[in-house]
């Protein structure tokens, strides 16, 4: 048992202690597979000796995650933060290229890979050289065995170097819409305090049972409901991934109090069928984030009794930044909430200056839930940060009783007859428009104007013609505010956390006025 002060601050000994506490209770169930608290303390520790005495695995080194969602990751990542090591999962959605750039750039000893990416693994070249290769599944040539590689280690492992509050114990890439990916480096108090304010967030307790949907390679599937579940001695259930009827099944069949979702999935989730009829009573909360959330979106889902509670963050903030109050939900349906419990906000413009109440500033945030630095990029890590506070790159303003109105991403605003146009402020109008499934509004260049306004959308049937959408703008918002032009897809681009990939909608939108032009 450790003693010291930073020991206690050790990402590993959350489900060490609670195994102390309730050892035969349900930590995580998956596949109709239940591990104990105990369970899972014995095989982060088996894990931990293995990785040291029979990988080389030591204090500060990474090891690679590639795979669907299972226990086993969370069981690396404690294993990881035993000995002082580092976790990089790697967003599985990702292209071979970019997956050989993370490998490169965070060089691991290890890289861990589910069944259905070894194929994938073995066709990225030079980049896996000199990394030794370990899967869950069935091991062929050149592969290392999950299961064996367990069994050799030890459940009493105490070995390990001395861990400490802010040694880094997650190396988390960015989604890269836009150029390269950073690697946000995130410690064991950043991972600490942002399990503090999801207890706060959520009312969190060891009654709580988390279904974990959304993929556990980003912040937001791993660290806004699941660990800080196991923080506080709950039951985790994970599925690999999102599949409908799985989710229904689960609220009714396994007693699930709180979920994360994001507002694809959420708009699934309340088309479906299934929505109006099932058993919603254990359900307290849905938290939602990733992107702006459409007013009527949180209404409907508040509409079956449960609060869809809106999270602001990032990678980098690890990532609770903000929260609304579910008990303000149905009142301020449009806002992200107020400052997290052990987190600051600041609104600043261009000069640094906080910005008055009502006026748009771009979002700082300071507090230990936030990054170390961005991994070997030592130049975007000092743009990254003013006297301590995070430049998030997010524009928003505040009501007057400083609840949270996030507008849209600096680098997305345009600049209009030298008007600005934040592009969340005209998606919040084409929303509200019955004949529009989804919304994305982006600049395209224009001689006279400097930029105009696009709306990209995908509309609910083929009647749908762009003269009705500019006019439902008209009276609504400012005239340089409404699209010049719309345009008709069938779907929008998004990421792995379902985030519009304005960049690629902005390309788009670009090569098709080319050849117009």
């Amino acid at each position: 048992m450790g003693t010291g002060e930073d020991y206690s601050m050790n990402l590993s000994n959350w489900v060490e202690r609670q195994a102390g506490f309730v050892p035969d209770k349900c930590a995580i169930r998956f596949a109709a597979r239940d591990l104990t608290y105990a369970e899972v303390a014995r095989k982060v520790n088996q894990l931990a000796d293995s990785l040291t005495n029979q990988l080389g695995v030591t204090h500060g080194d990474r090891v690679t995650y590639l795979g669907l969602n299972c226990p086993e990751v969370i069981i690396l990542l404690f294993a990881c933060a035993r000995i002082g090591a580092v976790l990089a999962p790697l967003n599985w959605r990702l292209a071979a290229p970019e997956h050989a750039y993370m490998l490169e750039q965070s060089e691991p000893r290890a890289l861990f890979v589910t069944p259905e990416f070894i194929e994938h693994v073995e066709g990225l070249g030079p980049a896996t050289e000199s990394v030794a290769l370990v899967t869950l599944g069935k091991p062929g040539d050149g592969w290392l065995s999950f299961d064996a590689l367990l069994a050799q280690g030890s459940e009493s492992f105490q070995g390990g170097a001395a861990t400490h509050a802010d040694d880094p114990v997650l190396l988390c890439y960015t989604s890269g819409t836009t150029g390269r990916p950073k690697g946000a480096l995130l410690s064991n108090n950043a991972f600490t305090w942002n399990a503090v304010n999801s207890t706060h967030m959520h009312d969190l307790t060891s009654e709580d049972v988390v279904l974990t949907m959304l993929p556990m390679f980003h912040v937001g599937g791993l660290n806004i409901q699941t660990l800080p579940a196991l923080h506080a001695g709950a039951t985790v259930i994970i599925h690999d991934r999102f599949e409908i009827d799985a989710f229904f099944d689960a609220l009714e069949q396994d007693g699930v109090t709180l979920t994360l979702l994001v507002p694809t999935v959420v708009h699934a989730v309340t088309s479906d069928p299934r929505w109006e009829t099932a058993d919603l009573s254990k359900l307290r909360m849905i938290g939602v984030g990733s992107t702006v959330v459409p007013e009527q979106m949180v209404r409907a889902v508040g509409a079956r009794g449960v609060p869809l509670v809106q999270i602001y963050g990032s990678t980098e903030t690890a990532p609770i930044a903000a929260y609304m109050p579910y008990r303000e939900t149905t009142r301020r349906p449009e806002s992200t909430g107020i400052p997290a419990m052990h987190c600051e906000i600041r609104l600043v413009d261009e000069d640094g200056r906080d910005v008055p109440q009502g006026e748009k500033g771009e979002i700082l945030v300071r507090g230990p839930n936030v990054m170390l630095e961005y991994w070997r990029d030592p130049i975007a890590t000092r743009e990254a940060f003013t006297d301590g506070w995070f430049h998030t790159g997010d524009v928003a303003h505040c009501d007057s009783d400083g609840f949270l109105y996030v507008d849209g991403r600096i680098k997305d605003m345009i600049i209009s007859g030298g008007e600005n146009v934040y592009p969340a402020a005209v998606e919040h109008v084409l929303n509200e428009c019955a004949d529009l499934k989804e919304v994305a509004v982006v600049g395209r260049p224009d001689d006279h104007w400097g930029e105009v306004v696009v709306a990209v959308v995908v509309p609910q049937d083929a009647n749908c013609d762009a003269d009705k959408i500019i006019g439902f703008c008209e009276g609504r918002i400012a005239s340089f505010e409404t699209p010049r032009e719309v345009i008709f897809v069938d779907q929008l681009p998004r990421n792995a956390m379902g985030k519009i990939e304005k960049e690629v909608l902005r390309e788009r939108v670009l090569q098709m006025a080319v050849l117009t032009s």
